[in-house]
């Protein structure tokens, strides 16, 4: 703590520092009650420079803005201290010009060690170097001089200045009045900065002598400290690299990306892309097991697939036949155990026996036999070859009758291409197509009219083929919406039948007043339009009418990239086929054409039956109503009259209003219609050629039952001439190699039936419907013997030039070959051609390459170069290739297959997908079948209960196989012919007059076969013939409409009159 008057000295001090005066600053630092030592008078003036700055320094801290005793004390030390420190300087200056002005060389030395303060700076060995330097820095100074004073000046700590006069030995802190410097002497830190600077070249000069004679040791330290160095350096790379791992994966992953996307665009858009790029990329050529993997289960998918609509499509035959046989029972037209066999066989095929039969693949043409094994080569090479050439099948299309062309497209054609579940076969199956339609339009047509009117073949198998399995989920999406919303509006009452709303009216009003109407019943469409109240209510309808079918064809409109490509190129092809053979025709007349083809023959019935189409879901035993039914009817009739641009006119001249929204409808339709046929070739859209098969991995694969190979064959004969009229057609050559069609018995080999079994004939008949699996091949592969074209030249040479460039580096396809493979390359192919060896031996049997392509991949490296060369130098011969160019069209081909694997992979995948859902979506309508075979279980079940709560004088076992044990088989019946003419059964005998018929007798005897007739005919008691009914054959015509049979070939006789005659005698109907 400071005492009071110490306070107060402190105070004084501080109020002379701030006031600026040296002298009072001088007062009042030798205050005795300040106790400020070692003050001397004459250093006033720097005393107040040094307090005052010390203050000014301590103002910049706003808590204190005083200097204390103790601050005030150092700051007077400090002044001291720089006295003494400018004498020091003053002396040095003095003594070193005034030893250089007297020329005394010798006295240097002596006079920088009196001054300096570490005498070890200045070197005595230096001492002439020393004055030689100042002098002659003296002597420059002092040639710039022009007036010279007796004053030097000096800056300590950069800001006081020290004043000393050399003549009068005067210094002062105070700039004095007459100041003149001395410019010819050397000051302080000039003399400094010489001496300094000398001492620090020899320093230099010796350090630099050091290492002059140390260089091994030196050289060796400095390799240990960048050693050393590096590795720290290194170390820290290598931590950056481990702390931002992901950054750097990412930045080089972004990079080969960008290389990888360059070279790949230049594979893909340079004409001509080099080898090194195409070396890059010709590991994509090989099949992954990946590849095998998905090839595979797209195969066993396809299988299950092409098996599951087949099942499917019987099922719902024999579904449809059990609808019909049920009417007939409800009606007592047939016996209930009819149809209790018929639902047995419904039930066995719910049961799985449309699978396909396994105990056929070691027998019959699959069995392990030379001869069985060429047959079965065979039947593969012409289904391939009908599979790939469309003409053929165009042709024997159009040389069957309507009826049976219909069945064979139904079941041989959609079985031969797979109903086109995947890419290739889609591809096949329009050509299949394209040329048939073509070949339809250019022989059949007469006129434009005649696709509209007329059923063509073709547009029949397109249409059924696009709403089948593949194609009722593009309707589903299309139609279901607006279908639902129209059927489930249950407001919605669309008649426009002015009859019917006239009695819908009439009934309404007796109805509610409960009293007979004195309108007329009967009316025609004119009396009925003279009603308001019909008029309001058909003007009601015709606004909704409107509003609906607006909902529904913006559907349609909006969906256009929905419609199955498969039908817009058929549409495309037809268009162009109709201009083409009537060039006169107008824009809108081929319009109409692909109208009736889009709307009226693909959409039109979905829309009047959804559920006979499953757009809609319906449950078993559900049904759309009436109403519904006759909405949706008349929304497709007004969409049919736009799409045909036919107006309302005639009988339905009261819808005349309508004609206006009728055209500008059209207008919308045309535009749809035009852009629905913009669509491109299947070569561009699935990007397949005639070749394309030579890149995939898998073999094409059908399933398709005995029945139908038979038949395709009896066909393909039975037609040869007209479908392959040339003798050297290779269709005739297989037909050769076949031979005669085999029957069922034949197909399958000895063993495969019994020959001693009763049931023979029905196991023939149900292994006919046995499926097996047919992997399909050319006939002509890539064999060296074998019908080499050009083509197939190319393909195996790509492939032995795909294995050069893999292991032989250069820049150009010749410089490869023209360059001796080193034995470094001979090994690395050998060792590439080992493990391609092991890898195709895992690969399954179908997807095998040829027996000589896996040769020629055996050969040495430098053998499969000059086989390249043969084969390149024939391929030149053939205009394929050119050697002015360096082959780079093979090269350019073989580019064009990576792009086509990259592609095919990309489909597969897409297949995959497609064919999962349209199993998933053949599931559940299979599930929707089952449903439906359980209902009329139910119902039939019902039937057989009622039947014993009535006590029905015939039991009936479930299995529908007969009658029970306790039960007497019904008498037979007998009558004679007159009797039978009589009742109207019989209608004529041929070759006997009817006067003859009582002489003639028949008797009708029931069988152990439910259902089942024996007609013994006698004349004049002789027995003549014998004939057996069917009862179910009986009603099938009856629903088919035919009045009138013949029996025994000579007897005619009334159908429905018979059915009631046998239903009376033996079932008691």
């Amino acid at each position: 703590m400071h005492s009071v008057p110490g306070i107060v000295a402190v105070g004084r001090i501080n109020e002379a520092i701030d006031e600026g005066d040296p002298s009072k600053t001088l007062a009042s630092l030798q205050l005795p009650t300040a106790k400020i030592k070692e003050v001397d008078p004459d250093y006033a003036q720097h005393y107040q420079d040094v307090l005052y700055y010390a203050k000014s320094q301590k103002q910049k801290d706003p808590a204190s803005k005083i200097l204390w005793l103790d601050e005030i004390q150092q700051a007077v030390y400090d002044a001291n201290v720089d006295e003494d420190k400018a004498k020091q300087w003053v002396t040095l200056v003095v003594d070193v010009n005034q030893c250089l002005e007297n020329k005394k060389s010798s006295d240097i030395l002596s006079v920088l060690k009196t001054s300096v303060c570490n005498t070890n700076d200045v070197i005595p060995e230096c001492a002439d170097k020393y004055y030689d330097t100042l002098s002659k820095a003296k002597e420059q100074k002092s040639d710039t001089v022009s007036t010279e004073g007796p004053w030097l000046k000096l800056t300590l700590q950069e800001k006081y200045d020290y004043y000393y006069n050399v003549d009068s030995k005067e210094n002062s802190w105070v700039t004095p009045e007459s100041f003149l410097r001395k410019e010819s002497w050397l000051m302080e830190k000039e003399i400094e900065a010489f001496w300094k600077g000398h001492k620090q070249r020899m320093s230099y000069l010796g350090r630099r002598q050091t290492f002059i004679d140390h260089i091994p040791s030196i050289v060796k330290i400095q390799a240990w400290f960048r050693m050393i160095q590096a590795r720290r350096n290194y170390l820290a790379r290598l931590q950056f690299f481990r702390d931002h791992k992901n950054e750097i994966v990412k930045i080089q992953s972004l990079l080969r990306a960008s290389k990888a996307r360059d070279d790949y665009k230049t594979l893909v858009g340079s004409e001509n892309p080099p080898l090194s790029v195409i070396r890059k990329f010709v590991h994509l050529l090989d099949q992954s097991d990946l590849d095998f993997q998905e090839e595979l289960e797209v195969a066993r998918i396809r299988g299950e697939v092409v098996t599951k609509i087949r099942g499917n499509q019987q099922l719902e035959k024999d579904l449809n036949l059990m609808d019909i046989k049920i009417g007939l029972l409800v009606k007592n037209r047939i016996t209930l155990e009819d149809v209790i066999s018929h639902r047995t066989k419904l039930n066995k095929k719910k049961g799985g026996e449309m699978q396909i039969l396994n105990n056929t693949d070691n027998q019959g043409i699959k069995s392990l036999s030379k001869e069985r094994r060429k047959t079965l080569e065979t039947y593969q090479q012409l289904f391939y070859l009908l599979q790939t050439n469309p003409s053929y099948l165009a042709k024997l299309i159009f040389q069957m009758p309507q009826n049976k062309s219909t069945k064979f497209m139904d079941t041989v054609i959609f079985t031969l291409y797979n109903y086109a579940s995947n890419q290739r076969e889609e591809y096949l199956l329009l050509k299949l197509f394209k040329t048939a339609l073509e070949e339809e339009v250019k022989s059949k047509v007469d006129q434009v009219q005649d696709i509209v009117t007329g059923n063509p073949t073709v547009i029949k198998m397109v249409v059924s083929f696009n709403r089948g399995a593949r194609g009722q989920n593009t309707l589903r999406q299309l139609l279901a919406p607006v279908v639902r919303e129209i059927i489930e509006d249950k407001s919605l009452v669309i008649n426009t039948n002015p009859v019917e709303v006239y009695k819908a009216w009439v009934n309404q009003l007796e109805t509610q007043t409960g009293e007979a109407s004195n309108l007329p019943y009967d009316v025609t469409t004119e009396q009925a339009l003279t009603y308001p109240e019909v008029k309001s209510k058909l003007e009601a309808s015709s606004e909704s009418l409107q509003r609906v079918t607006d909902k529904v064809l913006n559907s349609i409109i909006s969906s256009l990239d929905l419609l199955p490509y498969g039908l817009r190129y058929i549409a495309k092809v037809l268009k162009n086929s109709i201009h083409e053979k009537f060039p006169e025709a107008a824009e809108d007349e081929l319009l109409k054409i692909v109208g009736n083809l889009l709307y009226y023959r693909y959409m039109n019935p979905a829309i009047v039956a959804p559920d006979g189409f499953d757009i809609i879901d319906m449950t078993a035993g559900g049904q759309i109503n009436s109403d519904q039914r006759r909405n949706l009817g008349t929304v497709a009739k007004v969409l049919q009259h736009a799409a045909s641009n036919k107006l309302f006119e005639g009988e339905n001249e009261h819808l005349a209003s309508t004609n206006s929204y009728l055209s500008d409808t059209y207008q919308k339709f045309r535009k749809y219609f035009k852009e629905a046929c913009d669509v491109p070739e299947p070569e561009e859209k699935f990007n397949m050629d005639k070749y394309t098969d030579v890149v995939t991995v898998s073999k094409p694969v059908i399933f398709i039952s005995i029945e139908e190979i038979i038949s395709t064959h009896s066909l393909l004969l039975e037609h040869q001439d007209a479908i392959a009229p040339e003798k050297n057609d290779l269709l005739n050559e297989l037909l050769e190699l076949l031979g005669e069609v085999p029957n069922v018995e034949s197909f399958l080999g000895e063993g495969a039936v019994d020959p001693n079994d009763p049931n023979k004939a029905n196991t023939l008949n149900q292994l006919a419907k046995t499926e097996i699996s047919l992997s399909l091949t050319s006939k002509y592969s890539l064999g060296d013997g074998e019908g080499i074209d050009g083509q197939s030249l190319m393909i195996k040479t790509k492939k032995l030039i795909i294995d050069v460039i893999r292991n032989q580096p250069g820049n150009t396809l010749t410089e490869i070959l023209e360059t001796p493979a080193t034995t470094q390359q001979e090994r690395d192919h050998a060792s590439d051609m080992e493990s391609r060896a092991m890898k195709d031996s895992k690969t399954p049997e179908e997807m095998k390459e040829s027996q000589a392509v896996a040769e020629d991949a055996q050969l040495p490296l430098e053998q499969k170069k000059r086989k390249v060369q043969r084969n390149l130098r024939t391929l030149e011969q053939m205009g394929h290739v050119s050697s002015k160019n360096k082959y780079q069209d093979i090269l350019n081909e073989i580019a064009k297959d990576i792009r086509n694997q990259r592609i095919y992979r990309k489909l597969r995948k897409a297949e995959l997908a497609k064919l999962q859902q349209t199993l998933k979506a053949l599931n559940e309508k299979a599930a929707f079948y089952e449903e439906q075979v359980n209902y009329y279980d139910t119902y039939i079940k019902t039937c057989l209960d009622n039947l014993k709560i009535k006590n029905c004088r015939r039991s009936i076992k479930l299995d529908g196989k007969g009658e029970s044990k306790g039960m007497k088989r019904a008498k037979p019946v007998k009558y004679t012919a007159a009797k039978l003419h009589e009742k109207g059964v019989l209608l004529s005998i041929d070759d006997l007059q009817t006067n003859q018929f009582k002489n003639v007798t028949f008797d009708i005897i029931s069988t152990e076969d439910v259902g089942i007739f024996d007609v013994k005919s006698k004349f004049l008691g002789v027995e003549m013939e014998k004939v057996q009914l069917n009862i179910q054959d009986l009603l099938e015509m009856q629903y088919e409409g035919v009045a009138v049979m013949k029996m025994f070939d000579k007897v005619k006789v009334n159908v429905n009159l018979l059915i009631y005659l046998l239903n009376k005698k033996f079932y008691g109907k």
